[in-house]
């Protein structure tokens, strides 16, 4: 019996790439199948980096969000269709939105009904330490982002937030899945 995996894609372009990768892997074992749920930011990200032909090879489904319960998706989460529930990479507009429970996105209502349903969520903002970091734009050249503070603060935040654990890297995606 495979493990599925709901992913959420959130608007954010930094370590978009790395996290692709992991759900690359993770897709090529038949012990894995991976529904990916798309926000409306993710898929205008997603075309950006030229990512969504890429996605739809990774992906058993692809549901776009049109609306924070469509397309439906929160039922078979919360009754145990899905075994995790991966928001990976998170902006730090949908981190801020989690840690002050607003929940009008389909990303950030699977979150929290799933929580409500008593099973944990799995989160890798990109927002988590303060200072300048480097990332890759779409074209490959590098670009250079300073974190604010909120942000960081925010992604605090949801680390001591219960049902929530927060991933530090894409690379820990892996150990947690595979336990």
């Amino acid at each position: 019996m495979p493990v599925n995996i709901a992913w959420g894609i959130t608007g954010a372009g930094d370590q978009l790439n790395e996290v692709f990768d992991i759900m690359d892997e993770l897709s090529r074992h038949d012990d894995f199948k991976i529904t990916a749920i798309v926000s409306k930011a993710g898929e205008s990200v997603l075309k950006w980096y030229k990512l969504t032909e890429r996605l739809n090879t990774i992906s058993e489904k692809v549901l776009i969000e049109k609306d924070a319960n469509t397309p439906f998706i929160i039922g078979p989460l919360q009754t145990g269709k899905y075994q995790y529930l991966i928001v990976a990479p998170a902006t730090a507009n949908t981190v801020a939105k989690l840690v002050h429970g607003i929940a009008d996105t389909l990303i950030t209502n699977c979150v929290a009904m799933v929580n409500k349903a008593g099973k944990e969520v799995y989160v890798l903002p990109v927002d988590r330490e303060r200072g300048t970091i480097t990332t890759t734009l779409p074209d490959g050249k590098p670009f250079q982002l300073t974190i604010r503070d909120i942000d960081v603060d925010n992604s605090e935040r949801l680390r001591s937030m219960s049902g929530i654990t927060v991933i530090d890297n894409p690379a820990e995606i892996k150990r947690v899945i595979k336990g």
